[in-house]
């Protein structure tokens, strides 16, 4: 937008420093509106790639309910083989001979369904309440007052220490597995101790999906607690964006109301209300920016 002032308007007005300001009000409105449109389509732009960027982060929170559904129902399947197994036949523990040669972790966890363990991240406090609100369905109205006081990046952090938790229990029972694994097939001659060993591994298969479910449970939780930020984030923004437009409107309203007023006898109380709209909406726009 392009604003010019016809001469004969121009001298019209007094030479003054306030009438030099007049003559000027037309166009540093219309720098004030072109910056104004600037900060509301930032803001908009803002808006949307956060929308966009929490739908993304929506699917990744897919794939890991998927992952828990998956785990549970194994490890379901996994005891109702074995309660099939137990009703048909008879199941002893497992000797100290049948379990020879197994490491400590191993016999560990095939004697006593005891897994290996692992120290787990400790979690920011916030990032804690937060998630502990989630899981227990509060109000999203709730959660979300909680999720304004966690940091982005903290969550991010906590996010990255639990997927790095559920890589090193991996890490943990991959050599139990295979350990167990050579076992059973030297066992496959001796067909009761087979048996016994079968229906331990079925408990301890089980008691391993739930733990890997629980730990995908978390991860899925704190991929939900994401989304739910840059939700916020992006209603933030759209509020932003939509009074920054407003302001926007006013200073283009203080350029009409001006670019009239050097058309008209009565100038003073024309500028004057330029003058007042196009303040009025820079103290507008100075506001949104800091407190919105």
């Amino acid at each position: 937008m392009k604003t010019t002032i016809p001469e004969e308007l121009k001298q019209n007005v007094p030479q003054t420093s306030w009438g030099k300001f007049l003559v000027a009000t037309p166009v540093i409105m219309t720098v004030l509106a072109t910056l104004l449109a600037g900060l509301a389509s930032s803001e908009m732009t803002k808006a949307q790639y956060d929308r966009a960027y929490a739908a993304q982060i929506q699917a990744k929170a897919g794939d890991q309910w998927g992952y828990f559904q998956a785990k549970k129902a194994r490890g379901a399947m996994q005891l109702n083989t074995l309660e099939l197994l137990q009703a048909t036949v008879e199941i002893h523990p497992l000797s100290a001979a049948s379990l020879g040669g197994l490491s400590p972790e191993a016999t560990a966890a095939i004697a006593q369904n005891q897994l290996p363990t692992i120290a787990r991240s400790q979690m920011d406090e916030q990032v804690r309440v937060a998630l502990t609100a989630l899981e227990e369905s509060k109000p999203e109205t709730e959660i979300a007052k909680l999720l304004k006081l966690v940091n982005p990046k903290t969550l991010d952090a906590a996010l990255r220490a639990a997927k790095n938790d559920a890589i090193a229990f991996d890490t943990a029972v991959k050599p139990v597995g295979q350990s167990l694994e050579q076992l059973e097939k030297s066992l496959a001659t001796n067909r009761p101790a087979a048996r016994d060993f079968a229906a331990a591994k079925m408990r301890l298969t089980a008691t391993r999906y739930d733990a890997e479910a629980r730990l995908n449970q978390t991860i899925a939780n704190l991929l939900e607690l994401q989304v739910r930020q840059n939700n916020i984030s992006a209603e933030r923004h759209h509020r932003r964006s939509a009074r920054f437009f407003l302001g926007m409107l006013g200073a283009q309203a203080a350029v009409i109301v001006s670019t009239l007023a050097m058309a008209a006898r009565q100038r003073n109380l024309l500028w004057t209300l330029a003058a007042t709209a196009g303040i009025a909406a820079l103290i507008f726009a100075i506001y949104v920016y800091l407190a919105v």
